[in-house]
């Protein structure tokens, strides 16, 4: 994708929040489990915005896992995550491989932007990598996700691996990077961007006019 980061502007208008994140991200996913419902109770829906986290961190010159190269941060940052799932009520279980490949997971959703199902499949994804500690770059395990939320996965799949589906994410990722996005999640309520787990709730009241 070629267009210029002055030719694109932050959406996330119209009465939704968008919500920007990688499968490999931990506290994206201690967001993306809270957002809908958040969301829905201040009149708002989400638009679900997979990115890959590689070309977003290598484009601004950040090595690849940011909250682990210093190694007392990560060893703070699995204890503050493990804290912050029981704050929330979440389940988490520190995972036995890091990071995880969630292309075919991300692809899925790129293919499918409209798709109703979208919201849940990525709950049941974020649940099954950092919830359940499985391997959500094995098929079985997104099919699995897949049938959970009364979709197809022989389809769904099979679309994953299609050049439009391909392009999809690719042209996503270009675009989280000409907005400005550095890393996961970020929220992108009414133009303004909001990064980190810690910012989803002053993300919501801005995109519902409250801030």
């Amino acid at each position: 994708m070629s267009t210029s980061q002055s030719n694109i502007r932050p959406s996330g208008d119209n009465g939704r929040i968008e919500f920007w994140f990688d499968f490999a991200s931990p506290y994206s996913y201690l967001a993306a489990m809270r957002i809908e419902e958040m969301a829905t109770r201040a009149g708002l829906g989400v638009s679900w915005r997979p990115m890959l986290l590689g070309p977003v961190f290598k484009s601004v010159g950040a090595p690849l896992l940011p909250l682990f190269a210093i190694a007392q941060k990560g060893e703070y940052t699995w204890k503050d995550l493990a804290r912050q799932a029981a704050k929330f009520g979440l389940p988490w279980i520190r995972p036995s491989q890091f990071p995880r490949n969630g292309m075919l997971a991300e692809r899925i959703m790129a293919g499918h932007p409209d798709a109703p199902w979208t919201g849940t499949f990525c709950r049941a994804v974020f649940h099954r990598s950092w919830g359940l500690d499985q391997d959500i770059g094995n098929q079985t395990v997104i099919a699995d996700a897949l049938q959970e939320c009364g979709v197809d996965p022989a389809a769904a799949i099979a679309r994953a691996g299609e050049d439009e589906s391909k392009l999809a994410l690719r042209q996503q990722t270009d675009q989280a990077v000409a907005l400005g996005i550095f890393g996961a999640p970020t929220m992108i309520a009414r133009g303004e961007l909001f990064w980190g787990n810690d910012r989803l709730d002053d993300a919501i009241a801005y995109a519902a006019g409250e801030a």
